[in-house]
């Protein structure tokens, strides 16, 4: 009786954590779910970009830095760092459209994993890149072939959770979620004169939005630390508890999808 009971409590502990996880990523989304997947996906996000600046040597994320180098390097005629900023910058185009193709394709297929097959393909490609740096143990200039599948990761995952939340959060790069936080902030700390001036609306800053803000800066920069500290320590196997955070977050919504149709 007690064995069953046990079994009972484990069943219903592990439905209840695929009930929570799927509503993470599911189609129909909630303020709270946005909340919880893109703090969840910045801290991943911080942790690519720094470990994988100690493992390539390039921030891989930092778009804007490196279409300007390419404008540089190409004024300055060289042309070979070009090729090289291409490297980067046509990949994490690609890894957008993969994004967008992997969630239509499960909208039109009617699928409630549907933003859960580009953060499956992203896990996949964090696997690969942990097992592969495992097993050669690139140098940092040998590895600069990897930056552009980290690239690809990164757009993949900007573009998820762009299409996820109507384009209000960005997971991958900071400067317009700073930018967003010094709005707000500005809104917060103005000086509405009402008395003297009722017929104006008074400006309010929107202090979800602002907390909302601030939780995704501060997990970029905490999954930035372990993430120096993952590859810093273990290396390339700092990719393995990325990955494996992510395949619990898709996993039971692929399993549900999967699930035959009565």
């Amino acid at each position: 009786m007690h064995l069953q009971q046990g079994m009972g409590e484990r069943r219903t502990f592990a439905n209840r954590y695929a009930i929570s996880v799927r509503r993470v990523v599911a189609s129909e989304r909630t303020e709270t779910a946005d909340m919880q997947l893109g703090i969840t996906l910045t801290f991943v996000a911080g942790a690519i970009n720094a470990g994988g600046f100690l493992a390539v040597g390039q921030y891989t994320s930092h778009m804007s830095g490196i279409f300007s180098a390419m404008a540089d390097n190409l004024a300055l005629g060289a042309f070979g760092l070009v090729v090289l900023g291409l490297g980067a910058f046509v990949p994490f185009i690609v890894g957008a459209a993969c994004s967008a193709m992997l969630i239509n394709w499960g909208r039109r297929q009617r699928r409630g994993s549907q933003y859960a097959l580009p953060l499956t393909l992203e896990a996949v490609l964090l696997l690969c890149f942990g097992i592969f740096g495992v097993i050669f143990r690139p140098t940092p200039e040998s590895g600069l072939a990897a930056v552009p599948l980290l690239t690809f990761i990164m757009g993949l995952q900007n573009a998820t959770v762009t299409k996820i939340s109507g384009a209000r959060m960005r997971t991958t790069h900071i400067t317009g979620i700073v930018t967003d936080i010094g709005i707000e902030l500005g809104k917060l700390f103005y000086w509405n004169r009402l008395a003297s001036e009722p017929e104006r609306p008074a400006v309010m800053a929107d202090r979800r939005k602002l907390r909302l803000l601030s939780s995704l800066l501060g997990s970029f920069f905490a999954g930035g630390v372990l993430g120096a500290l993952g590859f810093k320590y273990i290396g390339f196997l700092a990719c393995v508890p990325l990955a494996l955070l992510l395949l619990a977050l898709v996993l039971p919504s692929l399993a549900q999808d999967m699930k035959p149709q009565r």
